[in-house]
């Protein structure tokens, strides 16, 4: 996957998401031939709009991303974690901060409630936070395969314009996941459970309504 996202000088700072090895890795792009061939396969329609394209993909480094899933977050009443050093996700939900942030405040709470038993502390702090940041790490997963693989389909649009409709219409029992992460409080493995109920809600009320218009159609070419 290629994203551009826009500066204010006007211009844009594209990154590229590939495995490092295979036909489709980076370590198959070591010459400016390569990586030409590469985008003119991949993506036709960004070649004409980046006249410096092999120069700079071959001259900038090549990064990595991870997900860190661990237990326990502390050992006893001595050390604990909290951050990326133990919930680190990629950042397609753009939630890696936050996640953190929310960390400090969750740990400024169990330390208001447990000083100054440390162990206590650090137990009741990843009980509270490790469902939630395994959630996220899930999420942000997802979203770069629906970002990968949907956005372009028009079913999903379609589906992505009726949530908006359903979250305008119910803005408080109908909150579309991408809102839940992005803008509210809302706890990520509880957004999640949230939005899985709700996309069972529509797939249910879509059937219903497939099934009313089949019928209705039948009537009518009986009539």
């Amino acid at each position: 996957m290629m994203i551009a996202l826009p500066n204010l000088d006007g211009s844009f700072t594209c990154t590229l998401f590939l495995p490092f090895e295979g036909e489709n890795g980076f370590t198959a792009l070591t010459t400016e031939a390569d990586v030409r061939r590469f985008f003119d396969r991949h993506f036709p329609d960004a070649v004409p709009l980046m006249p410096g394209l092999a120069e700079e993909c071959l001259s900038h480094p090549t990064g990595s991303m991870v997900t860190i899933r661990c237990r326990p977050w502390h050992d006893g009443g001595r050390v604990g974690l909290l951050g990326d050093a133990c919930h680190a996700v990629v950042p397609f939900h753009g939630q890696g901060a936050n996640a953190a942030f929310e960390d400090c405040l969750v740990l400024d709470e169990c330390i208001r409630r447990h000083a100054p038993d440390w162990e206590a502390i650090f137990a009741a702090f990843e009980g509270l936070r490790r469902e939630n940041t395994d959630a996220l790490a899930d999420l942000s997963i997802d979203n770069f395969e629906e970002m990968k693989h949907h956005t372009g389909s028009r079913l999903f649009l379609i589906k992505k314009a009726l949530e908006k409709g359903l979250h305008r219409l119910f803005p408080s029992r109908f909150v579309p996941l991408y809102m839940m992460i992005s803008f509210t409080l809302i706890p990520y493995a509880e957004a999640r459970r949230r939005a899985r109920r709700q996309a069972k809600a529509l797939r249910a009320a879509a059937a219903c309504a497939l099934s009313v218009t089949l019928l209705l159609l039948v009537w009518l070419s009986r009539g």
